[in-house]
């Protein structure tokens, strides 16, 4: 006689059978995201999978809107197998680019394809009006850009500062928390969307890693040189994080125990003789001694010389200003060296906006780790200048919101 199996084994069965049907539909998702585009059988063979299982998958996504058809693969025999790719149209990644000194409000579709941007001098401080201010604007660009809300499927942010990444909380920027709130919960609950943040340099780094000069690289440091100095770590192919979240901040080792005050209330920090802020400091204070130099011509108004002046003084040949980028490019390959040591990465690749000053800061940069470090570290080691530029860490945070969304879906 048939006895048929308890409630509990079936229950089981099928949470094991709905498991691999949500393990293939996040291998698929991930593979098209990486690859942008794949016929059924490319899909089936990177997944170890068969075909009538991945059309299946795939012709759920298609109808949930997360996968769309890419036209024919080029082939010369037979019928032509479909394409199908991430949907462009449906569902969009918002990205907040915030830093010290103005913040970016970027909307991409699935594939990482900028279709809005929108810039404001809104620089990151350390009190409640920041969220307050961030808040309005955000909700401002997103009306603009005059995509629909229900097609926004997360927000991701990038900032400086110490990134608490189990909770998303900037722990450099208390204040910017409001009645024990992270920001990142504020501007969920305002736009009822996931929130995801990462660190500047962590996206930087992401971003290089999966799409940049890194991409298939395991071993990896992206140094950003803006108004602070950060470092990102890419180890045995993952993003290094640490304990909190807190890794890779080389601006606040000490390299001068004589040195200015940091804004982190230790002194002779990394940031304040690399930064450009400290940069801007060093030059108007070279001018005020009596320095001979083109940025001379500035000294009626000397609080309006940026780093852009510097490096195109620099550029036209400008000794003063060159000396100042070969010094700050020195310490900068000082500090990098001891990261060197640390994790042997296969490529720096230097980013930020000094680097627009080329040679005059990665030649320095590559004399200094000749110098520091031990000869077997700089064999394999290449230093390069970034291509994606700014892009790198819009990528970067788009990757983190597929990241984390992936892993739900």
């Amino acid at each position: 006689m048939y006895v048929s199996p308890p409630d509990e084994e079936i229950e089981s069965k099928k949470s094991v059978v709905d498991y691999k049907k949500s393990v293939s539909r996040r291998g698929v998702l991930a593979e098209l995201y990486q690859s942008e585009v794949s016929t059924l059988a490319q899909l089936a063979k990177s997944l170890h999978s068969s075909v009538p299982s991945i059309t299946n998958i795939v012709e759920e996504l298609v109808n949930e809107k997360w996968v769309s058809t890419f036209g024919t693969a080029v082939g010369n025999h037979g019928r032509r197998p479909v394409l199908f790719g991430l949907n462009v149209q449906d569902k969009y990644v918002v990205a907040l680019d915030i830093s010290t000194h103005d913040t970016k409000v970027v909307i991409m579709n699935l594939q990482r394809e900028v279709i809005f941007r929108k810039d404001i001098k809104l620089g990151l401080e350390d009190n409640p009006r920041f969220a307050k201010a961030l808040l309005e604007f955000t909700r401002q660009a997103l009306e603009e850009s005059q995509v629909e809300a229900s097609h926004f499927v997360a927000i991701g942010i990038s900032m400086p500062g110490l990134i608490q990444f189990q909770t998303g909380t900037n722990m450099t920027y208390r204040r910017i928390n409001q009645e024990e709130k992270p920001l990142s919960t504020l501007i969920s609950e305002e736009f009822n969307l996931p929130v995801f943040v990462i660190n500047d340099t962590k996206a930087t780094v992401l971003g290089e890693h999966r799409f940049g000069l890194a991409r298939g690289k395991k071993h990896v440091l992206a140094i950003n040189i803006d108004w602070g100095v950060g470092l990102g770590i890419i180890l045995n192919g993952e993003i290094f994080q640490g304990a909190s979240g807190f890794a890779g901040e080389l601006g606040h080792i000490q390299m001068d125990p004589d040195g200015e005050l940091c804004h982190c209330g230790k002194v002779g920090c990394l940031d304040t003789i690399t930064s450009a802020r400290s940069l801007i400091r060093r030059v108007q204070r070279g001018l005020n001694e009596g320095r001979v130099s083109k940025l001379s011509a500035y000294m009626d108004h000397i609080e309006d010389i940026d780093i852009e002046m510097i490096i195109e003084a620099a550029l036209e040949g400008d000794a003063f200003a060159i000396d100042i980028l070969f010094d700050v490019g020195t310490v900068l390959g000082k500090g990098l060296s001891m990261a060197v040591h640390l994790f042997n990465p296969e490529i720096v690749i230097v980013d930020g906006i000094v680097v627009k000053a080329d040679q005059f800061i990665t030649n320095p940069i590559g004399q200094a780790i000749n110098k520091y470090c031990l000869s077997d570290f700089r064999n394999d080691l290449s230093i390069e200048i970034s291509q994606l530029g700014e892009r790198a860490k819009w990528i970067g945070i788009h990757i983190y919101v597929m990241d984390q969304l992936l892993a739900t879906i």
